[in-house]
């Protein structure tokens, strides 16, 4: 999960404009084709909007809601380690934490041994988590069950208290591309959602996310999440010692640049380890980041794909969930990378 946005988060004052025009674009419970001239998406002309399928989409309940203090945080034991920005527990501080070197874990240490131990971890977890999933069942739920299978297992819930973040995992629905925050809405036939999960282990984070169907999904739908998947495995598959870290935007640019999806720019991958989030960046579309994979390198590979040639989010009034501007659907695909000495190990798979 990379919580840093690469675009800037909208202002207040137009990111209210934007939301009032969404809401009287999308009147209906369904999106459907149908053409708009609201300036929130085009103001010079009309915009027609493709046909994405038949799926509910997630709008901000009204009235807004700005940022999350209403939201209560899940306890942890206090005999739990936890990250240094949890111990400091103030939403308002800067929780970026200073980080030296290049990342690199020392191949065949302890630290090997505690980053993989972090990785499996996180990867039962989204397996569990996948598991609750199903119509009927709200992503509060699914984090409350999460949140209780992370901390049964002597770990703590990364995104918790994260720069703010109040809940234990990000549940991305439909239209979410990222950072959806776990609440009361029941999961319907024919939803997807993405289930992110780190946790912090022994020092160390492990970082892993998953779309899933819930019900009969359409057609659309499926196919999103598999061009998801697939997008990721050629990201994966761009991967080795002595290898471009750009290479990997271009590995799946050429996956999906002629589909009828597109990569959203605005979420990275990161080195993990000790820290959440630090370099090496991955992005997912063709870029000029300098550098090269090498033994011990760890990082996340976690493409958002998006129905459509529109990839542009805009955020909710709660300040984390990054929806799409034209309400189409979402999903996205996250594994955690170890470089070894000859080749490539996916630690979350």
């Amino acid at each position: 999960m990379c919580m840093n946005m690469i675009v800037n988060k909208l202002l207040p004052p137009l990111l209210s404009h934007r939301l009032r025009n969404v809401s009287a674009v999308v009147c209906r419970s369904y999106l459907r084709r149908h053409v708009t001239t609201s300036p929130a998406f085009d103001s010079d002309k009309s915009l027609e909007v493709e046909d994405f399928g038949a799926y509910n989409v997630i709008l901000p309940e009204e009235p807004f809601v700005w940022g999350v203090s209403h939201i209560i945080r899940r306890p942890v034991p206090s005999h739990i380690i936890r990250p240094k920005y949890a111990v400091q527990h103030d939403p308002s501080a800067d929780h970026e934490q200073q980080y030296e070197g290049d990342g690199r874990i020392n191949l065949g240490s302890i630290d090997e041994k505690r980053v993989r131990a972090a990785a499996t971890l996180a990867k039962n977890v989204r397996q569990y988590a996948g598991s609750l999933v199903k119509p009927g069942v709200t992503t509060n739920s699914i984090d409350a069950a999460v949140h209780n299978f992370i901390i049964a297992h002597e770990a703590y819930p990364s995104p918790l208290l994260y720069k703010g973040f109040p809940r234990s995992c990000c549940t991305s629905v439909n239209n979410v591309v990222s950072h959806g925050i776990p609440d009361d809405r029941p999961l319907e036939d024919g939803d997807i959602v993405n289930i992110d999960v780190t946790i912090y282990l022994d020092g160390y984070h492990g970082d892993t996310s998953s779309t899933f169907l819930v019900g009969d999904v359409d057609e659309p739908g499926r196919d999103l999440v598999q061009m998801t998947n697939t997008a990721l495995e050629a990201g994966i598959n761009a991967c080795g010692p002595g290898r471009p870290f750009n290479g990997i935007g271009r590995a799946i640019h050429e996956i999906v640049r002629n589909t009828s999806h597109s990569v959203c720019p605005a979420f990275a991958g990161h080195g993990i380890g000790t820290v959440f989030h630090r370099p090496p960046w991955i992005y997912h579309t063709l870029n000029d980041e300098p550098g090269v994979m090498l033994p011990g390198h760890c990082f996340t590979i976690e493409p958002s794909l998006v129905q459509g040639s529109n990839p542009s989010v805009w955020i909710f009034p709660d300040g984390w969930t990054a929806s799409t501007e034209n309400c189409a659907r979402s999903a996205q695909a996250e594994h955690m990378i170890l470089i070894t000495e000859t080749g490539v190990d996916v630690l979350t798979q």
